[in-house]
């Protein structure tokens, strides 16, 4: 997993918590690298999921919810530093299906080594379905991403989830709905 995830969790942790949280999350997690990450790096995801284990265990909030902040964040910083991703895009249902045939294509020619996740979209009415899979179970993350995306482009939509295969965070399926204001 590409150091810039690992970054960005530490930079929301002492931006939203503070630094003292961001230390004992880095702490408690136990890491062998005690948490030096660089954005370009590439590090096991077991490492996140470590840090986020901790971080729950310190706040008392339930992982999911905090994948999901973090997928909020996340996408919050990609449009900051990779704001051309998004330039071309009016609304949530043209951004979304880019994410596999334009986004992936472009960070694969940074990162050739980067293991990414995969996004099947078809639409179904109005509604957009978005498969995800990955080796890795971060399903939330990638809910939060969704959500952050249609709040970015002012969208008001219903995503519904239900995840599939082993139901531990590596399938699940999205349908995004508009909804009528």
């Amino acid at each position: 997993m590409k150091g810039i995830v690992f970054t960005e969790l530490i930079e929301m942790v002492e931006n939203d918590l503070g630094i003292e949280i961001a230390d004992r999350m880095i702490v408690g997690a136990d890491l062998e690298n005690d948490g030096a990450y660089t954005a370009v790096g590439t590090y096991d995801h077991g490492q996140l999921i470590q840090l986020v284990l901790s971080l729950s265990a310190e706040t008392n909030v339930p992982v999911p919810e905090l994948v999901r902040s973090f997928g909020v964040h996340l996408l919050g910083r990609f449009h900051a530093l990779y704001p051309q991703f998004f330039a071309a895009s009016k609304s949530t249902f043209d951004f979304l299906p880019l994410v596999e045939s334009y986004i992936h294509v472009e960070v694969r020619k940074l990162y050739p080594d980067a293991e990414l996740p995969s996004f099947d979209c078809s639409m179904d009415g109005q509604t957009l379905v978005m498969t995800y899979r990955s080796k890795r179970p971060f399903a939330d993350l990638a809910e939060g991403l969704i959500q952050a995306t249609a709040e970015h482009y002012g969208d008001h939509v219903e995503i519904a989830r239900e995840n599939l295969g082993a139901k531990d965070g590596t399938e699940a399926e999205f349908r995004i709905t508009p909804i009528a204001c």
